[in-house]
């Protein structure tokens, strides 16, 4: 029996990628990158002929075609940012893509999932600090296992999260408490800058902690390389050998880059311990964009405070943090592929709750108290 209802899931998921990648193209200045994004979206093109071939034979209607709300975010966002911002989803997406035709079988989805994953392969080559060459090709295929890619726009959409949640908890639950408008301003900017130092600090520890071990890693590895190379010239020609090379082509490929030591290291580095050298972390960098974004959500919270005062403000206050989080839960899920009423939907209950937990118990600690 055909898979029709798979067979139409595969056909708009293949068109959007397509128009993904020709807004993509008409938004990039590079002519090379511009290139790359045509042939790309040729391809989904073509992909997409084949289910819409499919469809046809089997007498089933083709639906119409148009954009998601994920490849419209994606191209806003691209235009606003530029194509790198948005490269990592893109790439996620290609992974995912391979995957599920992975899992649907037969001849047709197997060959396709091969064509995904050259797909965001081509586009890793576009990635700012991307090595050219076969080299680059050897270092890149492990990294699609790591989970960083897409990370930074995630991170800040959760850092300003944060910020709204504590200071719309801490601010409710001041107030339930009976606190006065200016003690709740005060009590506001301080919850700011308490958790905004307390993200960064926590972040740049992390970061910090974290680069000093991934240091450490490449240093041992830099020194069994001067110690004893043919054991580790060996060893690359066998992770090699895994990729699929002959053992004669592997034992060339990994003379030819153990030639320059560096080379070795680097190549040794990604695929031995899963790291990319060029990109270990900047502690600085990292705290100091938890502190922006963590502000950026504590501060919107406070704002009525400053031209209101009493239950009123606390009401402004609830609203504007309530409608700021449904937004930012529906932008996760149209990131993340899933429904954003559901993802805002959840974010917005989270958050309430925990609210109305620090309301109560300001209530109850004022009375107590008093």
């Amino acid at each position: 029996m055909p898979r029709t209802d798979v067979w139409i899931e595969n056909l708009r998921d293949e068109r959007d990628g397509a128009a993904l990648y020709e807004g993509l193209a008409q938004i990039e200045k590079d002519a090379g990158r511009r290139d790359g994004f045509h042939e790309l979206a040729v391809g989904e093109r073509r992909h997409a002929d084949i289910w819409a071939k499919k469809l046809t034979d089997a007498g089933v209607p083709l639906p119409a075609e148009r954009k998601s709300r994920r490849t419209r975010l994606l191209l806003w966002m691209a235009r606003r940012l530029g194509t790198n911002a948005v490269l990592p989803l893109v790439i996620e997406a290609e992974v995912l893509d391979a995957a599920k035709y992975t899992k649907q079988g037969g001849r047709t989805a197997t060959a396709l999932a091969a064509e995904e994953q050259d797909h965001r392969e081509r586009l890793a080559k576009m990635e700012p600090g991307a090595m050219p060459g076969p080299r680059g090709v050897i270092a890149r295929r492990e990294s699609w296992h790591h989970s960083g890619r897409g990370g930074t726009i995630r991170a800040a959409i959760f850092g300003m999260n944060d910020g709204i949640v504590s200071n719309l908890s801490l601010v409710l639950g001041v107030a339930g408490a009976g606190v006065g408008s200016r003690g709740l301003l005060l009590t506001g900017i301080a919850g700011l800058l308490a958790g905004a130092s307390s993200m960064a600090v926590g972040e740049y520890t992390s970061v910090a902690s974290q680069r000093d071990l991934l240091v450490r890693q490449i240093e041992l590895e830099r020194r069994e390389i001067a110690e004893a190379p043919d054991e580790e010239r060996a060893e690359l020609a066998l992770i090699l050998e895994q990729k699929g090379l002959s053992r004669e082509h592997a034992a060339q490929a990994a003379a030819e880059i153990m030639k320059n030591p560096e080379h070795g290291l680097d190549t040794l580095v990604r695929e031995e311990l899963g790291l990319d050298p060029d990109d270990l972390g900047s502690p600085a960098a990292a705290a100091a964009s938890s502190f922006i974004m963590f502000s950026i959500g504590a501060i919107l919270p406070l704002l009525p405070f400053f031209f209101a005062a009493g239950m009123t403000a606390v009401g402004f206050a609830t609203g504007v943090a309530v409608t700021v989080l449904a937004a930012v839960g529906a932008l996760i899920g149209v990131l993340s592929g899933t429904s954003p009423l559901r993802s805002g939907g959840r974010m917005v209950l989270l958050a309430t709750l925990a609210a109305g937990v620090t309301f109560g118990l300001g209530r109850l600690f004022g009375s107590v108290v008093s």
